[in-house]
């Protein structure tokens, strides 16, 4: 798996490097600017791209913003991004479209090595892999008016471990629950939400993107 990274900092884009090889990822290139990072989707075509959301030269949001490009040029690619805060209006940015794997890890999670490198298998795959301070964050924000509110209890924390990227079995296992059970709460989200028929990883896509925005 062809993994592109962007990291402004040495010593952190170094150590990712390091432990992508060690779980048998190939560095198809690590940057760390702007301008170097829309080189490298355009001619490396990566399976996944690891983005720091501040780059040089602005050090505002030029990470984000080529990865955003780099997906409407490349419909569906996966990208996993990473922040120092949580940054509410770039999770979403990173959703919006719907299609393809996404995820947004604080800096933190870098340093437990198994959730980073199953954020990045996950986002590769085309799942979703969202910090947890994101989504408690954002779920704070809903609206009185939002479908969201429609879900019970149990469907919210069904649907916060689904935005986390967790699949139902691993859903069931953290609720010790059946997958039986997870899938009946899923199908309620679903329905709650006024998502349409369509494959189940596209419906979850768009569900956790109506958990963020609160809609």
């Amino acid at each position: 798996m062809r993994v592109l990274l962007a990291e402004d900092l040495f010593l952190l884009r170094d150590g990712l490097v390091r432990l992508l090889e060690a779980h048998d990822f190939e560095i198809a290139a690590a940057v760390d600017n702007g301008p170097e990072l829309t080189r490298a989707f355009a001619e490396l075509k990566p399976d996944v791209a690891v983005v720091d959301v501040r780059l040089p030269p602005s050090f505002t949001d030029e990470g984000l913003q080529c990865a955003l490009q780099a997906r409407r040029e490349q419909p569906g690619l996966p990208v996993l991004v990473l922040s120092q805060h949580v940054e509410q209006l770039y999770a979403r940015e990173l959703l919006a479209d719907g299609r393809g794997g996404v995820g947004y890890l604080l800096k933190d999670r870098v340093f437990d090595a198994d959730q980073f490198v199953d954020a990045v298998r996950r986002v590769a795959a085309g799942g979703t892999a969202m910090d947890p301070q994101v989504i408690q964050q954002l779920l704070a924000q809903r609206t009185a008016d939002s479908p969201v509110k429609r879900l019970t209890p149990r469907e919210l924390e069904v649907m916060e471990l689904m935005a986390q990227g967790r699949s139902n079995a691993a859903i069931a296992e953290r609720l010790v629950v059946t997958e039986r059970a997870v899938a009946k709460h899923t199908s309620n989200i679903f329905a709650k939400l006024d998502l349409p028929p369509s494959d189940d990883d596209n419906r979850r896509v768009l569900a956790v993107l109506a958990y963020l925005e609160g809609r």
